[in-house]
């Protein structure tokens, strides 16, 4: 197994994906299978999936979310440059109505193993909610929260540590390479002034 920390480097919102490379829904699955481990608010496990692998429902999926907002001139991929896959993450309402910390602690796992086997993913919040549930044919109990894309990635995405106060939205660069600003660790911990650790 690779290093962990070398895993969370490589685990980024890839945009990008080489079409003609097909996931299996079994490999699916296997990745939502580590997700059920995961720890869960009261136990209640109210989180359930859809996988997509369906070509013409995965471009009709591309259609409904949102690509990036820091690149509002960009439509999303091109033809041969879609996901190959989609992961609905739903809600069960029957269990609960509030998701706490479940779905975040899930997409983590899930995002990490998709890494893990060679793949890359964009997690989106932004979508045409009724869109999908429709095309989705979701029953009301069950509620939308997170839409993952999924494929073989074909772009570079490099992490670039900034200083306090530099900007940090996302961009592409001449080379189309997808740069994402990251604060430095020593930003990320704070320590009071008065107090000695």
């Amino acid at each position: 197994m690779e290093d962990l920390k070398e895993l969370f480097r490589r685990n980024r919102s890839y945009r990008r994906f080489d079409e003609s490379e097909k996931i299996d829904e079994a490999e699916i699955s296997k990745w939502i299978e580590s997700a059920r481990f995961c720890a869960s608010g009261r136990n209640l496990q109210p989180i359930k999936y859809v996988i997509v692998t369906d070509a013409e429902l995965c471009n009709a999926l591309t259609a409904t979310v949102k690509w990036a907002g820091y690149l509002p001139e960009w439509d999303g991929p091109e033809a041969g440059e879609r996901p190959t896959a989609y992961i609905a993450q739903l809600l069960d309402t029957t269990l609960t109505s509030t998701v706490r910390l479940d779905d975040g602690l899930q997409l983590s796992a899930i995002t990490l193993s998709v890494v893990e086997a060679g793949y890359g993913c964009c997690i989106f919040q932004s979508y045409n909610a009724a869109t999908i549930t429709e095309m989705l044919g979701l029953p009301e109990e069950l509620k939308l929260i997170s839409v993952v894309a999924v494929g073989k990635p074909i772009e570079e995405v490099i992490i670039k540590d900034i200083e306090p106060g530099e900007c940090i939205k996302y961009y592409r660069d001449e080379k189309r390479r997808h740069i994402v600003p990251k604060r430095k660790l020593s930003e990320l911990i704070y320590k009071a002034p008065d107090k000695k650790y």
